[in-house]
This record gives structure tokens, C-alpha cells and sequence, in this order.
């Protein structure tokens, strides 16, 4: 029997910079096979979390919204950590009756042999691509500031 394990911790970032410092400190983090879900509405952040969570990484390559690619694979820089990050927009997935097909025809578990995959707007719909995932939920306020809440889940 597999145990769900589930934790969430919130963060009050006032800036832009912080949401990509707090990216960062997450990236540092990460590791081959690991899968973080960023969820929030149009505006919250999500592509300067994934900026940070590439920067902590250490991979190469400007980390910008894959929306029309749908996915970005930036190799690890030689001075990084030696772990890949595979950077996905499923905004527009989200709205075809065939999303999860759609999702699995981009092969990203072959990606996570060696690399972290980041999957924006793939609440409801990436997460098993792996056993564990960080899902990190974004909301922006009117002033700006952002609230991020962290939920790791899974066994």
C-alpha cells in the first residue's frame, strides 16, 4: 500500500524577484525525475517561478513561456547542477477533449530520466507523470504581490 503524503507551505512574495528567488531555492532543490505543477490564473507568475526554478537549476538557455511551443527542454549549463529542465505550457491542452493524449504524446516521462519537468497550467492533468509532484499554486493581488502555496504530493 502507497502512503499519499501531503504538506503545503505559503509564501507572502512581494515582488516579481521574489517570485523568481523562491523559483530559485525550489530549483536548487530539484533533482532528475522531479515534476512541479504551477497553477494560477493568466498573470500570477507562473513563467517567473519557472525562470527561478531554471536559474536554480542551473541550465542554459532564457527561460520564457513555451506557450505556442508548448514545451522547452534547457540542458543543464556546464557550471549547473547536471540536471535538465524541461519546460512545459499546457494552457492551451487544457482546453481539447484529448488534453491527457495530447499531454502523453509529448513524451515527457521518456524527459524525466534526466530532467526536472515543470508543467504550467498541468493541475488536473500532469500530475502522474510522476509517483511525487510539487504543485505550486500562484495567486497575484491587486497590488502586485503574489501568494504562493507549495503542496508536495504523493508517496
Amino acid at each position: 500500500m502507497t502512503m499519499m503524503t501531503e504538506e503545503t507551505t505559503r509564501y507572502e512574495l512581494p515582488t516579481e524577484a521574489d517570485t523568481e528567488a523562491l523559483g530559485a531555492r525550489i530549483g536548487a532543490r530539484l533533482d532528475k525525475g522531479d515534476v512541479v505543477l504551477l497553477a494560477g490564473p493568466l498573470g500570477a507568475g507562473k513563467t517567473v517561478f519557472a525562470r527561478g526554478i531554471g536559474r536554480g537549476l542551473g541550465v542554459t538557455g532564457a527561460v520564457t513561456s513555451p506557450t505556442f511551443v508548448i514545451a522547452r527542454e534547457h540542458p543543464p549549463a556546464p557550471d549547473g547542477r547536471g540536471v535538465a529542465l524541461v519546460h512545459v505550457d499546457a494552457y492551451r491542452l487544457n482546453f481539447g477533449a484529448n488534453a491527457r493524449a495530447e499531454l502523453d504524446d509529448l513524451d515527457l516521462d521518456t524527459d524525466l530520466a534526466a530532467a526536472a519537468v515543470v508543467v504550467e497550467w498541468g493541475e488536473g492533468l500532469a500530475e502522474t507523470l510522476a509517483d511525487r509532484h510539487l504543485l505550486v499554486r500562484l495567486t497575484r493581488r491587486d497590488d502586485d504581490s503574489r501568494v504562493a502555496e507549495l503542496t508536495w504530493t504523493g508517496a
